[in-house]
């Protein structure tokens, strides 16, 4: 499986958008997205697809899965103008979640008929990438049964997220992605809570942390 996934991110492309409008950056990941599944219903057979990654980071926004609550959006979304923040609903899976400078948000557009047909073996890859980056800083990171993302101290009284993740699928080409603390002002957390998860018991945290 692992000679094979190399040979097919050889046709990887990777893009680095800089500092970008999530409404921007919503909107030219779901055209690429669109794109290639309308070129994959049009000739199934013959269809390679080209996998891209868009690496970038946001202005202060929030944004609420499909399945989130909009009461874990604290502040009122008429005030979030005072601190200098956006608010979107949108269609990956999930709840509600935090981007801003300082963050790293990676959005693979990649067709998993190429790789494997489970979202939730994708979904570890993305965690497994994280994790294996954080060791490189020696840092150890770990999952946690139940929780989708990648978290610090997991067994201590507080666990730490440090990278949240949200995707969704159509014809198996995935959309959305990860988004990676790394020296993020972890203030704006105060305002959410993130993915649903009280803070009460679990925080979350960054790299630069």
């Amino acid at each position: 499986m692992e000679i094979s996934l190399i040979e097919e991110f050889k046709s990887l492309i990777v893009e680095d958008l800089g500092m970008m409008a999530y409404d921007k950056a919503w909107e030219y990941q779901t055209q690429i997205h669109q794109r290639l599944i309308q070129q994959k219903r049009l000739d199934a057979q013959n269809f390679k697809q080209l996998h891209t990654l868009l690496l970038c980071e946001h202005p202060h926004v929030y944004t609420l899965g499909k399945s989130g609550k909009e009461e874990h959006l604290v502040i009122p979304e008429d005030k979030l103008d005072t601190i200098q923040a956006t608010f979107y609903r949108i269609n990956r899976g999930g709840d509600i979640t935090y981007h801003g400078p300082g963050q790293l948000v990676a959005y693979p557009i990649l067709d998993l008929e190429k790789l494997f047909t489970d979202v939730h073996q994708y979904v570890r890859f993305l965690e497994e990438a994280i994790i294996r980056v954080l060791r490189e800083y020696n840092i150890e990171a770990s999952r946690i049964d139940g929780l989708t993302g990648v978290w610090l101290d997991i067994d201590a009284p507080k666990p730490r997220k440090i990278c949240a993740i949200g995707v969704h699928l159509s014809r198996w080409v995935s959309l959305h992605g990860l988004a990676f603390n790394v020296n993020s002002d972890l203030n704006y957390y105060n305002h959410i809570i993130p993915c649903g998860i009280s803070q009460t018991d679990k925080s979350v945290t960054s790299l630069q942390v």
